[in-house]
């Protein structure tokens, strides 16, 4: 089977040796430190890459993707495939089987009815989730036994590995969340911030937005790791400030999302302390446009949802111009040098994936120029602001608080400026930004700005579940408390009905073709989402720390496990 064949490669776990494993709890205190404070832990009710990197720590799915795009079993004994029986001939259904032992970090056994319970509490209507995708397509997941789950799809499902699969989609204990269904999901705080996982951690503390206190779980299922016997995630700050607590002050063994310009990470790699590593997947920044009005002169309710067409961005014109006036390798140049590089593509890889779509690179202002006075925006009253039936071509950009964003939203004003755009910039706590409150009006979700900055990746090499985020029925509303992948509301029937059909494909070469189309829909063909910059992740740790793999297609603390103290 071609397809299992490319998705998986060979099935191995990783791991280190023993030896640097010789009692739980050995190495004392882990530190890390994220720019990005965390504000939950339930990636179900958070697309922030900062709260699901917390809760890939305690919180574990079936199987996870390693640093070479390969899937290895994490609770499942193996991965199923066609030729071992796990995958059915007709392709319908998938078979995990559990470890045996499994045990919560309550000391109660993990059984197949708790995956069953983690389905019906992602797929709940009313719940918002915001991993849905990773369940689309399933009709119904059984507990076959106490140890074996099968999931069955509603049609045959080429890619299988999907429901359960990455730190995206781990599962929950259903004696914890059973009260948690649907609307009640976000009023579950105890249970969203101190989830009981089987992960090497379980959370002690936590402080919204600012520190997360774990201890080593005791009913962990190696029983000598972790290294460490308690992890500390601190967070808030800037990107430059985490990366100087590594590699200068020696204060933090890890800091996550490092995005500092390429002088600074040299002038902070000269004190010997720590090391930059980096990993290049699908993570680009990219500006989003929204298709719908975030007015506050609208209804609370309405605003910023498909009951009112956006009065600018709605014009492909408009967001192609936009798009037009950006120079991408001057970005690239100012905030990343060799890890970043530029691209028209939300997927920018594996290779065979990627559209042959350069056609936005090179920065063209005259013609940027010639689209907007297609379009009716000239400057009627000579003030340098083009206007429209009276109303001026005026937008609010709004991004998290972070030197390299900073440095592109000013040059991206420049530019727009240029054009004849009135730009008001606007800097966000990441926290806050991605952290998913219903009740804030400063998340990235529910956009409450003409467009907006930010960077997102698909977590697997076969991108069909991050494809799906751009369906009409993921948009982010008040129905779905705020939640939702389909970020700026674009909505295409066309698009809805292709991404079926790659869910429905088993070729692998046509399946890449139709992600392809997918892809050029989104970007190129409606200008909706405006990639920037191909980021490789980047992060940093001290070189007392051992064990890191950075990983770009799941959770970079997708071995915390495996971390240890150098001697």
């Amino acid at each position: 089977m071609k397809l299992r064949a490319a998705l998986l490669g060979a099935v191995a776990v990783l791991g280190f040796a023993p030896a640097a494993f010789a009692e739980r709890g050995a190495d004392g205190e882990v530190k890390l430190t994220f720019p990005q404070a965390v504000s939950i832990v339930n990636p179900y009710l958070s697309g922030g890459t900062k709260d699901i990197l917390a809760a890939a720590m305690v919180l574990e799915p079936l199987a996870v993707v390693d640093p070479d795009g390969v899937l290895v079993p994490r609770l499942a004994v193996e991965i199923p495939t066609m030729e071992n029986g796990g995958i059915s001939e007709d392709m319908t259904s998938i078979t995990w089987k559990l470890q045996p032992g499994l045990l919560w970090s309550d000391g109660t056994p993990v059984t197949a009815d708790d995956a069953v319970f983690t389905w019906q509490y992602c797929t709940h209507p009313e719940g918002g989730c915001s991993q849905a995708t990773k369940y689309e397509g399933v009709a119904s997941v059984e507990a076959v036994d106490a140890s074996t789950i099968k999931v069955t799809f509603a049609a045959p499902k080429p890619n299988p590995y999907t429901a359960f699969v990455s730190g995206l989609s781990p599962l929950l204990q259903k004696a914890q969340f059973e009260a948690c269904l649907g609307a009640a999901a976000p009023t579950c705080t105890d249970a969203n911030n101190m989830p009981i996982g089987t992960g090497p951690f379980m959370v002690t503390g936590f402080t919204v937005n600012d520190t997360v206190s774990m201890t080593a779980n005791p009913n962990y299922r190696d029983p000598a790791k972790p290294a460490f016997a308690t992890a500390v995630i601190k967070g808030g700050g800037d990107a430059e400030g985490s990366a100087r607590a590594v590699m200068e002050t020696g204060e933090f063994d890890y800091a996550w999302n490092t995005q500092i310009p390429p002088d600074s990470q040299a002038a902070m790699a000269a004190a010997g302390k720590g090391q930059f590593v980096v990993a290049f997947g699908t993570l680009v920044e990219r500006i989003e446009m929204n298709t719908t009005d975030p007015s506050p002169a609208l209804p609370e309710g309405e605003r910023a949802t498909a009951k009112h067409p956006h009065p600018i961005l709605s014009d492909i014109k408009v967001r192609t111009a936009l798009s037009k006036a950006i120079d991408r390798t001057i970005l690239v140049e100012v905030g990343y040098g060799a890890g970043g590089r530029p691209t028209c593509n939300v997927i920018p890889g594996p290779e065979a994936w990627a559209s042959d779509n350069e056609g936005c690179i090179a920065q063209d202002m005259p013609g940027a120029m010639a689209l907007l006075d297609e379009a009716g925006w000239t400057d009627s009253d000579g003030d340098g602001i083009r206007d429209k039936d009276g109303k001026k071509l005026s937008l609010l950009y709004q991004t998290t608080v972070n030197p390299i964003r900073q440095d592109f939203q000013a040059l991206i004003k420049d530019w727009w400026t240029e054009l004849g755009v009135e730009v008001e910039l606007k800097a966000i706590d990441p926290g806050v930004f991605f952290g998913g409150d219903p009740g804030s009006p400063d998340t990235f979700q529910k956009f409450y700005a003409d467009v907006e900055m930010y960077a997102n990746n698909s977590d697997n090499p076969d991108p069909e579940t991050y494809l799906g985020q751009y369906q009409c029925k993921n948009a982010p509303s008040p129905e779905t408390q705020w939640q939702g992948e389909n970020i700026n509301r674009f909505c295409d029937p066309a698009y809805d009905a292709l991404h079926a059909e790659l869910t429905q494909t088993t070729d692998i070469a046509k399946r890449q073709e139709i992600a392809k189309k997918l892809n050029d829909m989104v970007t190129k063909d409606s200008m909706t989402v405006i990639p920037l910059v191909h980021r490789g992740t980047l992060s940093a740790h001290s070189n007392s720390l051992g064990g890191v793999q950075i990983n770009a297609w799941d959770m970079e603390t997708w071995n915390v496990a495996d971390w240890f103290r150098v001697k």
